[in-house]
């Protein structure tokens, strides 16, 4: 009996031992596991990085660019601004007129030349010139951009088009914030401003809080998380809009959820827009 106990714990013990070379068998080495994690941790680093950043420019006239059609001067710092003349000739006009296009847009956009009556146009000699906001259309981008380069460059392009001492401004939409900073930069050049249908910054200090509130919450969803994203991590902003996870921009998605009714009414106005929007 004492044997056959012997045989039963010799067996018992076998198996334990079996079990722990086996798993002693694929244990990893001390301090792989941190450096496989080093390793995860880098890639993903890595693959964030690229992710948020926006892919090269190609720029108009360049060996692989597109080629250039517009009027175009040269800046300064050696940038090339695209421009557009609507209305009476310089040396008649009696008001002249920088205007200035909202996001997804271009020099063609200018909607107060298009959409003016030549007879109005003709009779209060009205000239404007429209643009190319850099990195859009056949203007250069400018990777140095800040608040006040887009008005400096409205300045310039004023000087070498001979516009006089004083001119005029109107921006649409997103390009109502370029009208503020001509405000703040290049006040003295002045004769007039305009902002149609403005973006609104959502987080201004002198903005009533009620107001600011129920204006934010009155958009989609994702325009809200949208605005969220640019205002605390703008450095993400690329990423957001080009992801596929979460629903970003109506706007940059051209969803026409965004719009009213009398705007869809509108809207085939607007359909020459694809002849240039899509060469």
């Amino acid at each position: 009996m004492a044997s056959g106990v012997n045989r039963k714990i010799s067996a018992a013990s076998a198996r334990a031992h079996t079990r722990k070379s086996k798993q002693s068998s694929f244990r990893l080495p001390s301090g792989m596991i941190k450096k496989i994690l080093v390793v995860f941790l880098v890639g993903f680093l890595a693959w964030a990085y690229q992710a948020i950043q926006s892919p090269a420019p190609k720029i108009c006239g360049s060996l692989d660019g597109p080629p250039v059609t517009a009027s175009r001067i040269k800046l300064s710092d050696g940038r090339h601004l695209a421009y557009k003349e609507h209305g009476v000739p310089k040396d008649r006009a009696k008001y002249k007129i920088v205007f200035v296009h909202g996001f997804d847009s271009c020099r063609h956009d200018a909607i107060v030349a298009t959409y003016l009556s030549p007879e109005i146009t003709e009779d209060l000699g009205i000239y404007i010139v429209s643009f190319d906001r850099p990195g859009y259309g056949e203007s250069d981008p400018n990777p140095k951009r800040t608040v006040k380069s887009i008005p400096m460059d409205i300045e310039e392009l004023a000087d070498q088009l001979g516009l006089g001492s004083k001119f005029y401004v109107i921006g649409f939409s997103i390009g109502g914030q370029i009208i503020w900073g001509c405000l703040k930069y290049i006040p003295h050049r002045l004769a007039g401003a305009t902002l149609l249908a403005p973006v609104v910054n959502y987080w201004w200090p002198n903005f009533p809080a009620n107001l600011s509130k129920e204006a934010y919450y009155e958009q989609l969803p994702q325009d809200q998380w949208t605005l969220r994203v640019v205002h605390y991590t703008p450095w993400l902003t690329y990423w957001w809009n080009s992801q596929k996870w979460f629903p970003a921009s109506s706007i940059a998605a051209q969803n026409d959820a965004i719009f009213s009714r009398q705007d869809k009414e509108l809207m085939p106005k607007f359909s020459k827009r694809k002849e240039y929007m899509n060469s």
